[in-house]
């Protein structure tokens, strides 16, 4: 066997989050960084989700990440060199019930201290605004710089411009198992490659606790799969984000319109995954249920013709937050998983976050509630 590659940090995961990370590593700090991604670049929930770049519907804890992540879409094209069709139209939550409109204002008023204004709209405001949706609804909620981008090209692009900057990028390649070897890391691959670096980071999505585990850190992942879908083209009508807010799962329902007229949507219950073959169900009756809440929002829209719906493999942990952070075991190892649905808007400030505190020790945001420590006493 030859001997094993060395690299400063070792990233194990090429999705959004992997591929951001490596990127910044080299940017900002100028490290040797070998990625390692299993199957392909932006493969899994990285690639498949539906696409929303939003702030509006996080928790405080969360926004200084939303904040510095959406400054990074906003200059994705001078970073990367490449268009992700980020575009700041908005993201707009509208409800049908007055009790629904109470939260949403009390949720405007808290959020303002985390540094996110809204715009509250009655439904004469809404109509003005956008035009195109029923009588039933009682209020909305927007929060006009967030937006969308596409998910299918992200990850990779920032996958090129962390080997433009000289990261080595590998994909197929599978990593049977890590050790903790003298003062860093040796991982060997299945197909008996290995390499050894001084700082190791695990951000394989649904697959990261199996890496942890062997650290004596698993993670109590949920494994679920949303289902989308998205529509024939229309004449372009809607630029925000828009989405549905409800207590009620069968309720909610988001689109959004990309410029060439298709409509992608997305919201409901989730389906079942086969973690072991990275295989993710579509549920046809959360599809149908999806286009007839669609219908019931926006009446105009009631002949349109779905013509593809997919899904993909997204893991969830039980408090709804991440891991993200330093091991609370190991020296040298850190984990960027399990961001319950929400990973794919905040990964340009996930990845900026944790290529920080990789190189510097330290991070100036608050990383303390994403601790992997927390679920220590329940495993």
């Amino acid at each position: 066997m030859s001997a094993p590659t060395r690299t400063d940090v070792l990233v194990l995961g090429g999705g959004a989050i992997g591929t951001a990370t490596a990127f910044f590593l080299r940017l900002m700090h100028e490290r040797s960084v070998t990625l390692l991604e299993r199957e392909l670049v932006g493969r899994q929930a990285s690639g498949t989700n539906f696409g929303g770049v939003r702030r509006q519907g996080r928790t405080p804890q969360q926004m200084p990440i939303a904040h510095l992540a959406l400054r990074t879409w906003s200059r994705v094209r001078e970073l990367l060199g490449e268009d992700l069709e980020f575009r700041p139209y908005g993201h707009l939550r509208v409800c049908y019930s007055q009790e629904r409109a109470d939260v949403m204002a009390e949720y405007a008023r808290d959020i303002r201290h985390a540094g996110l204004e809204l715009t509250l709209l009655t439904p004469r405001q809404l109509k003005r605004h956008v035009g195109i949706f029923s009588d039933k609804v009682v209020m909305g909620s927007l929060s006009p710089e967030d937006g969308h981008a596409n998910p299918r090209i992200a990850a990779p692009a920032f996958a090129r411009a962390a080997r433009r900057l000289g990261v080595e990028l590998h994909e197929h390649t599978e990593v049977a198992h890590i050790e903790r070897d003298g003062s860093g890391f040796l991982a060997t691959c299945i197909d008996g490659r290995q390499w050894r670096s001084e700082q190791l980071v695990v951000c394989c999505g649904a697959w990261s606790s199996r890496l942890s585990e062997q650290f004596g850190e698993p993670a109590p992942l949920e494994f679920r799969a949303p289902s989308m879908a998205v529509t024939e083209p229309l004449p372009y009508r809607s630029g925000p984000m828009i989405a549905v807010n409800s207590g009620l799962i069968d309720e909610v329902m988001y689109f959004r319109q990309i410029e060439r007229g298709n409509i992608v949507i997305g919201g409901g219950r989730r389906a079942e995954v086969d973690l072991d073959n990275a295989r993710a169900h579509v549920n046809p009756d959360n599809i149908l249920r999806q286009f007839r809440e669609l219908q019931r929002l926006v009446p105009a829209f009631a002949r349109v013709q779905l013509i593809r719906v997919w899904s993909g493999v997204e893991s969830y942990l039980p408090d709804n937050k991440p891991v993200m952070g330093a091991s609370a075991r190991v020296d040298g190892l850190y984990y960027a998983f399990g961001f319950c649905g929400e990973g794919f808007a905040i990964s340009p400030g996930v990845g900026e976050v944790m290529a920080d505190l990789i190189a510097r020790g330290r991070s100036d945001i608050d990383l303390s509630p994403y601790d992997i420590a927390r679920f220590a006493t329940a495993t």
